[in-house]
């Protein structure tokens, strides 16, 4: 077990150098299965901490050089003092990064209104007609799934590292900072839109 190694790991999650000792005990110093159970933990963690009330925070700005396109977008923690850490600057600002480049339309899927969702069942429904029912079911449900990835910033991919979506990247600031963090709304104006 290499200092290095525990380094990167930590770098990567943002788990206490216990937990990542912990963890590449529990995977054989496996390094990938160590990231996927320091994730999972992360997760839990996550979900712990989720019902706790995050009313702190800041608004990050993002404007694009030569700019035309502008980000506001408010991060919530649940203290001050996090809120004024520079993890949490951090966060905020690959967030506000990442909207810019993503044009995401909502936070999550929760904010994804009912009419929205049943507009493009419609659509898929439409696409795959004439196939069985059971099929058709299933093709939706991938289409949904798909729709929700690229409409909703918590499901995309995150832009500097696509194996990651931004509700893992948020769940590893949560890990790290160990406080419940949320993306509360966000802004993306074009010129000219």
């Amino acid at each position: 077990m290499s200092q290095d190694l525990i380094k990167e790991l930590r770098e990567l999650t943002g788990a206490g150098i216990l937990e990542i000792k912990q963890a590449l005990n529990e995977t054989g110093n496996d390094k990938e299965k160590t990231v996927e159970l320091l994730r999972k933990k992360g997760a839990l963690k996550m979900g712990k901490k989720s019902d706790r009330v995050a009313k702190e925070g800041l608004i990050e700005t993002y404007i694009h050089p030569g700019s035309r396109v502008g980000v506001l977008v408010e991060v919530n923690c649940e203290t001050d003092f996090v809120a004024r850490t520079e993890d949490f600057k951090n966060l905020a600002k690959e967030l506000a990064l990442h909207i810019a480049a993503a044009n995401p339309l909502y936070v999550g899927i929760a904010d994804v209104p009912a009419e929205v969702v049943e507009k493009e069942k419609e659509i898929y429904k439409e696409q795959v007609k004439g196939k069985p029912e059971d099929v058709i079911n299933k093709i939706l449900e991938g289409k949904i799934a798909k729709y929700y990835e690229e409409a909703c910033l918590l499901e995309q991919p995150f832009v500097k590292n696509p194996d990651v979506k931004v509700k893992d990247f948020v769940a590893q600031a949560v890990a790290k900072m160990g406080e419940n963090v949320q993306v509360k709304r966000f802004a993306r104006f074009v010129l000219g839109n």
